[in-house]
Order: C-alpha cells, then structure tokens, then sequence
C-alpha cells in the first residue's frame, strides 16, 4: 500500500511543478486522505488524488470567495461542517462556513430568502420533502438545468448521479433533478432480538395468543406484542412494549406527516408515493395540481384509515409506553429505546443507530454486537400491497435562484465535494446515512453489518424502495406541515377526537391550497380544488378507476396478527440481492 501511494503521488508531483500554488493546496489534500480517507472509499487512492485535482482545478476562479452553506444538525452534517468543510477549505481556497442549526430553523430560513429574494445562503441542505415546493414556485435551480448549463463547468465529470439511491425523490413530474442526496435515513421497526428469542418469553406468548412471537407484519400483531411485554419483568425490571412520544410540540406533526398514514394505509398504491392520493391524503389531478385534502373532494386526510392511524397511535401510547413518553418531544424520546426498558418501537429512525451502538449501553453486548435489531416497520388494516410503507428523510442541496451565479457555482463545488466517492465511505461510516449505493455496498460495510442490528441489510435489500420522503402532491410543505403538530396535538391531549382533529387538519390544509389558488402563484400546477361530494361518492369514484383511497371503514379493524421470523427475513433479502 505504501507503494502505491508513494507511485500515485509522485505521478502528481510531476504536475505540481508549474504551478507553486496549486501544489501547496494538493499537498493539503494528500495530508487530508492520508489523515482521513486512507482505504474508506470507493476509490482507488490515485481515482481519489485525481477527483481531488478536478476540484482544485474547478475552484480556481473563486479562490478567496467566502460562502456560506445551512443544515439541520445531525451526526453526518456535522462530519461535513467539522471535518470536511475545513478540508475543501484548504484545498480550493474557497472559505466555507458551514452552519448547523435546527430542521425547522432551515425550513425557516429558506422560505425567507424565498418570498425576500433575500441570499441569506448560498446553498442549503434540506429535506426533500420540500420537492414540490421547489418545483411549483421555481424559486429553486433546476439541477438537471444547472449542470447542463451555468453549473456545467463546476460539475464533477465523476459524480454519479446515478449512484444516488435517492433521486427519485428529489426529481419533480417534469423530470427535473431540483435537488441532490446529502444522506437519508429510514423509520423502521426496532425490538429487542435478545427478548424475542428468549425461550421463556416464546413460550408464554404462544400460549396467550396462539402465535409465534416475532417480527410483527401488521400492527394488529405489533399491539398485540406491546401488551404482552408491558408489566413483564425481565432483568429484574418492569419493561414496556412500545415507545412514542406525544408532547403538542412541532416535532409531533413530523411525526405523522413521515409516513405514519401511510404505514396504516392511507392514500394510494403507488412508489415512491401514492396516486392520485398520497400519503398526506393529498389528491391530485392528472395534471399534478392538488385538488383537495379531505374526503368532501376525493382527498384522505380525514377518512377512516387517517383516523384509524391517529387512533392507534394515542391508545398505544397511553396504554403501552412509560407515561412520562406522553410528555416528550421528538428529541428527548429518542434515546429512550436505547436505556433498556422497552421491548419494540414501531416507527424508530435508523438515524439513532450510532448512539445506539455506544459501548456500555444496556442494548449492546460485550462483544460489540447488539442486542436489538431493526425491520421493516408493520403496516396497519387499511394497508395493500404496492402502497409505500414508511419514511425515508432525505437531506438534500437545494440551490435557489435567488444565489448569484458565481456564490452557486462555489456553493455547487462544496456540495459535490462532501458527497463525493472520494469522502462519501468514511462520512456515511460516522453519521450512518446513506446516499450511495456504491457505498452501501462497500466491504466496510459488510465487515461492519453485524454490528449495526440490520441497517445495512435493510439498505441493501429490495424492500428499501418502499420507503420515502413527502412527495410532490404537498404544493407548499413550510405551510402546510406547520398545521400537523397543532390538530394532531388537540387528539392527543383529548382535546378533539382523532375524527374531529383530522378533520380540523385537512380544512385548514384545503384553506392553504385555496389561499395559493386563487393567488396564482403556482401557476397552472398550483391547486385547482374539486367540487365537493360525500366518502361514499369518492370511494366509487376512486374504484372505478382502479384506485384505494379514500377508502371505507373497515368493520373490525383488529385483523389476523401475523409474525414472520426475523432470521428468516433477512435471509430472504439476502437471495433476492444474489438474484439481482
């Protein structure tokens, strides 16, 4: 390996010599992969020395210019902000700060430089969520536009968009890249793998319920698994079957709006999202202009699957969490799972699996591995086959329009640079979010999955597509998402019933997309509302066009539990991988 490095580098040292500046800024980024890349790419080190040149060579006009680049704070950004934004810093001659605030402090952000004209940053990283925003205002460049374009000169000609495994999600209808994969993370199901293969707990569960204890497939056996372990003593403590929080904060409307209707079963089959309806209970024409949110004009947001979802979620939580859960936020419910008292957490993100793994934690075990594994999350009654099943957040550059030219164009380089196959192993190896499939893929990888409780299996596996973001049908998501937290609070606290709180929530939702219509601003892929008629009209409506939503109730909505065994599940991806 020495060798190699020293051949690599000396084929540089050649180039070095007719420019004195630029060799100074190389031999910052030798010491850089030296330091910390070393073998964590997907690179050779020489593909690794050359993608490190293209940048040098790219970043020459904007040599001095400082610029500044926004995302939330979470392990992998802040990687990028610590670690690698110094770096490019150093190799380009281009000063970047990097800024880490809260998610909903970007989404602020931006909108402010959106209705200003404002360039309060010159790139930001933000969730793509907000795809249909960027394309119905087109206020955000159009990537596919940029690269061919004023970007094609600051384009890695090794960047590999199609080795993003999260494009889908960030291309409008139009067929338009708005935005590029930083990293993103899944909400899965969590249990305890060491309590669900205990003898004694298998035993006493079949006995109760007449089934094998196991990874659940649908929420009537997820319920049924919370009860059975809430009050059971293991360890010489009283453990609970299930963990949420349910605090009237804005981290409750995250919440619902990842995917939490559609894992019950709202909206529309469909990948990555449902049509016409999606997951928000959003509907849209054939055209993609959103036509209505409640049932009154065809949309899902308060039909019986909704409402059903907000119902479980409130009985779960006051049934079969600690009770203190009721009382948190997002943030403060997350490292619960991780203290050891809580056998199954339906809707966990994958992005708490490095402070999962922590030597010493009560869920892991001495030799490293855990004692805890992650699977696909259990769909609820209203829930077929071809419907999305879960969330997938997606942090993704976004260039406005309103940046000049020259601050993109350096901007652009930063954000190619940090998710780079020259960085992008070592970076998704610290923060546990991917965006690579090459990376995904890489031997690190494999040596490391036994120690990561199925992430990298899930990521590997075919079932991955089923998960993701908001999609195109929410016109303005700043907006609308803001309404979540407030309707689905007044459930929680019993101050509405969950029919009563959803139906406050696609009003409000409709009165938004009314207010944006009637301003025009979205033009002729802005809402266009429908008339109004009742569930059962719409139902029809939907079937005769072999569409779901909005369904009927369904009578019992405690289905057949099913269980399948987790051992048996991973091997099943496995073959389909081997088969591909």
């Amino acid at each position: 390996m020495r060798r190699h490095l020293l051949t690599s580098t000396t084929a540089f040292v050649l180039l070095l010599a007719a420019s004195p500046a630029w060799a100074q800024s190389m031999d910052e980024g030798i010491k850089f992969l030296d330091a910390e890349i070393g073998d964590m790419s997907t690179l050779s080190r020489a593909d690794q020395e050359a993608e490190l040149k293209w940048f040098m060579d790219a970043a020459a006009p904007y040599v001095g210019m400082d610029i500044k680049v926004v995302s939330e704070t979470i392990t992998t950004h802040e990687y990028e902000s610590k670690v690698l934004a110094p770096a490019f810093t150093a190799l380009t001659g281009i000063n970047v700060t990097h800024d880490l605030i809260g998610e909903g402090d970007v989404v602020e952000k931006l909108q402010t430089q959106m209705q200003s004209g404002e360039n309060i940053y010159d790139a930001y990283i933000n969730d793509s969520d907000l795809i249909g925003t960027h394309w119905r205002y087109q206020q955000a460049r159009s990537l596919t536009d940029w690269m061919a374009g004023e970007g094609a000169e600051v384009t890695n000609p090794n960047l590999g968009i199609d080795d993003f495994i999260g494009t889908s999600f960030t291309t409008a209808p139009d067929g338009e890249l708005y935005q590029l994969p930083d990293q993103q993370f899944a909400n899965l199901y969590w249990f305890r793998y060491d309590w669900f293969n205990d003898p004694k707990n298998q035993e006493d569960f079949r006995a109760e319920y007449g089934y094998e204890l196991g990874v659940p497939v649908n929420w009537s056996a997820y319920e049924d698994i919370a009860k059975f372990f809430t009050g059971r003593e293991i360890d010489g403590q009283s453990v609970y079957g299930h963990m949420d929080y349910g605090k009237k904060d804005p981290s409750l409307g995250w919440r619902f709006t990842d995917a939490w209707l559609s894992m019950a079963g709202n909206g529309d089959k469909g990948i990555p999202n449902g049509l016409p309806v999606d997951e928000w209970g959003i509907k849209v024409d054939e055209n993609s202009r959103p036509v209505g949110s409640c049932v009154a004009r065809g949309g899902d947001t308060n039909g019986p699957a909704s409402v059903y979802a907000i119902q479980k979620a409130i009985d779960w939580l006051k049934d079969y969490a600690p009770p203190e859960a009721a009382g948190m936020t997002f943030s403060e419910s997350g490292p619960v799972p991780a203290q050891g008292a809580v056998a199954q957490q339906i809707f966990w993100y994958t992005a708490f699996t490095a402070d999962m793994v922590k030597e010493g934690l009560p869920v892991m075990n001495e030799d490293g591995t855990p004692k805890w594994r992650m699977a696909p999350s259990p769909h609820g009654v209203y829930w077929q086959e071809g419907m999305k099943l879960g969330y997938q957040d997606v942090g993704s550059w976004t260039l406005l329009k309103s940046t000049p030219v020259d601050r993109a164009q350096a901007a652009w380089l930063y954000a190619q640079f940090v998710t780079s196959m020259t960085v992008d192993v070592k970076k998704s190896h610290v923060g546990l979010t991917f965006a690579r499939e090459s990376t995904i893929r890489h031997q690190s990888f494999t040596d490391r999955a036994p120690e990561l409780g199925g992430l990298i299996e899930f990521y590997r596996s075919p079932a991955r597509v089923q998960w993701s973001p908001t999609g195109t049908n929410v016109p303005d998501y700043p907006k609308l998402a803001q309404l979540w937290w407030q309707a689905i609070g007044d459930a929680s606290s019993g101050a509405k019933t969950a029919q009563e709180a959803m139906d406050s929530l696609c009003a409000e939702q409709e009165s938004v997309m009314e207010r944006l219509e009637r301003a025009g601003v979205q033009g002729d892929i802005g809402p266009l509302l429908a008339e109004e008629h009742d569930l059962a009209y719409w139902n029809a409506d939907a079937v005769a066009k072999g569409n779901l939503a909005p369904q009927l109730a369904i009578a019992d909505e405690k289905e057949q539990p099913i269980t399948v065994n987790y051992d048996e599940l991973v091997k099943s991806w496995a073959d389909a991988n081997a088969a591909n």
